[in-house]
């Protein structure tokens, strides 16, 4: 799969396409349906199939560190789109110029001009455009005009509710992580690259991976038993904690692992940790003696809940 970084790297084999248009965080259930129904209907024309997408997303872009919590980093959302059999990602950076863009100016300029869409799969809650101007009813207008075809993506629910990022986010803030499984279509987890902490885990025997989140807000804070791959063939079991570290002043998200039977230096080294169950949330307690003493009930609570123990 080839990530394309703005319209200004489109090049001529990049036109004529099958396309979607969205934020796709998570590539949930939802989103896996859409990709499925792209990439069939782009194998049918023998097109590429492409999906545009936009960094940051607009909520974030107009609410800052006020927006929804962003399930996949854009580094994780990559690798999500490739396996779902993508063969373009048309990144767009969003700001102030892309807010102002007009929806007539976005079909013209990004499908019509950049990639010369063939047919184009939205969402039947699809708006773009300035102020939210262009729906459905008017893409499938201006394709009529400007000769490619538009298809309306129903929406797909689970238990009567429609799968979406918003309800994944509220799963994982109750600590409800088998829904929030159920509607990803796998378990709700986070990939980063290990760097030095402060050390502190070391000094009461339990030595952490410590990965700083690099996200103006995190869909989940707390501690939870976890599953880490990326060190050996077999996932690794561990106790995670998410959030500031309020006891001993922490002043950034940060997540911190604590892996059971595993004592090797992996600093550097990318990991993808799965959430499994939620411990409890993140407590500021009144002594270092007192958190030591709660961090190795969450240990043990973790390996029981493995069968470790």
């Amino acid at each position: 799969m080839e990530l394309i970084r703005g319209l200004t790297n489109l090049r001529e084999h990049h036109r004529g396409c099958v396309a979607t248009i969205g934020n796709f965080d998570g590539v949930h259930r939802g989103h896996q349906d859409i990709l499925r129904q792209l990439t069939t209907e782009a194998r049918e024309r023998q097109l590429p199939a492409v999906v545009i997408i936009f960094e940051p997303h607009a909520n974030e872009f107009f609410r800052g560190s006020d927006a929804s919590p962003r399930l996949t980093r854009l580094r994780e959302k990559i690798p999500l789109l490739a396996a779902c059999g993508v063969d373009y990602v048309l990144l767009l950076p969003f700001n102030q110029q892309l807010a102002n863009v007009s929806a007539h100016d976005f079909v013209q300029d990004i499908l019509v001009q950049g990639l010369a869409v063939q047919h184009l799969l939205v969402g039947d809650d699809f708006h773009f455009g300035h102020d939210r101007q262009g729906d459905v009813a008017y893409l499938t207008q201006q394709g009529q005009a400007c000769g490619f075809s538009v298809a309306q993506v129903s929406t797909i629910t689970s238990q009567d509710e429609r799968i979406s990022s918003t309800a994944i986010r509220m799963a994982l803030s109750v600590g409800d992580l088998a829904r929030a499984e159920q509607l990803l279509g796998r378990p709700y987890g986070m990939h980063g690259r290990v760097a030095h902490g402060d050390k502190r885990g070391r000094i009461i025997g339990f030595p952490t991976a410590n990965i700083y989140l690099h996200r103006q807000v995190s869909p989940i804070l707390g501690v939870y038993a976890v599953k880490v791959y990326g060190l050996d063939p077999e996932p690794v079991y561990g106790v995670a904690n998410v959030g500031n570290r309020p006891t001993v002043d922490g002043s950034r998200t940060l997540l911190e692992i604590h892996l059971f039977e595993f004592d090797q230096t992996i600093y550097g080294h990318t990991l993808r940790v799965d959430f499994v169950h939620k411990l409890r949330d993140e407590k500021k307690y009144d002594s270092f003696d007192a958190l030591k003493a709660q961090i190795f009930k969450d240990a043990q609570q973790a390996r029981e809940l493995f069968g470790l123990g």
